[in-house]
């Protein structure tokens, strides 16, 4: 199996200076658009902005292992929350589920492929199929698992290349590198180039949820705060514009 590295694993917000006030957050890559916004809105309501790097949740929770400055961690998924919770490193009564998503084939926008589901490697022939590598990635965790109960994770062994981000995916598929990705929704709405092609069935995966919790070691008093923000109906209609599903 191939991989290809992204010319950047991990981005984070660029600013000027940061305030002791401000709450480092560890955000899954496909968090990005909703949680720059969600993080001026907080600032606008609260007046202390968030510092925000986005990486794989597996990433970051092994950056939070090794005790990394994180007030708030963010994952795509329960795996990555329940191990830094296994390991006491987050402060359980302030973990929330603050979104969900859906898991889809992406293509480049308007190109004229035929794509089923449950039969890409038809779709593929000799060409890329672009995922997380699901080591670290939840995205690409739920492309493995999908796949598999479809029958096809065997047979795309030969097609499918390994990326260190949802995002960096995505942006394969959008400079069309990779004829196909599989990414959440909410990520093919950050892309212009790119639209979904087809999208996985609820039951071929488990339930793709975000949970958030304050890191156990944070002496920030504005991590709770943001927490809550979170599953504010402000913030929840920023993420519902953005592609993620609600869950109340």
């Amino acid at each position: 199996m191939k991989k290809l590295f992204a010319a950047t694993a991990i981005f984070a917000l660029t600013a000027t200076s940061a305030f002791a006030a401000d709450v480092n957050v560890f955000a899954a890559a496909s968090l990005k658009g909703a949680l720059d916004e969600i993080g001026a809105a907080y600032k606008a309501k609260s007046g202390n902005g968030i510092v925000a790097t986005y990486a794989a949740s597996g990433a970051l929770a092994k950056q939070i292992e090794a005790a990394a400055p994180a007030d708030v961690f963010i994952s795509a998924d329960k795996k990555w929350m329940d191990e830094l919770a296994s390991k006491n490193l987050i402060k359980p009564d302030t973990r929330h589920d603050i979104a969900g998503n859906t898991l889809v084939v992406v293509k480049q926008k308007d190109a004229k492929i035929d794509v089923k589901a449950d039969k890409l490697a038809e779709a593929l022939g000799d060409e890329k199929l672009v995922i997380g590598d699901p080591k670290s990635v939840p995205a690409g965790n739920y492309a493995q698992a999908t796949l598999t109960k479809l029958g096809e994770w065997d047979g795309l062994q030969k097609n499918i290349v390994l990326q260190d981000n949802v995002r960096s995916a995505l942006a394969l598929v959008s400079k069309g590198e990779a004829k196909l990705g599989i990414v959440y929704g909410s990520d093919v709405l950050s892309d212009p180039k790119t639209e979904v092609a087809a999208t996985f069935a609820d039951d071929s995966h488990a339930p793709i949820v975000y949970p958030a919790a304050v890191v156990a070691a944070s002496a920030n008093d504005g991590a709770a705060g943001f927490v809550e923000f979170l599953q504010s109906p402000e913030a929840e209609a920023i993420l519902k514009k953005d592609g993620f599903t609600t869950l109340h």
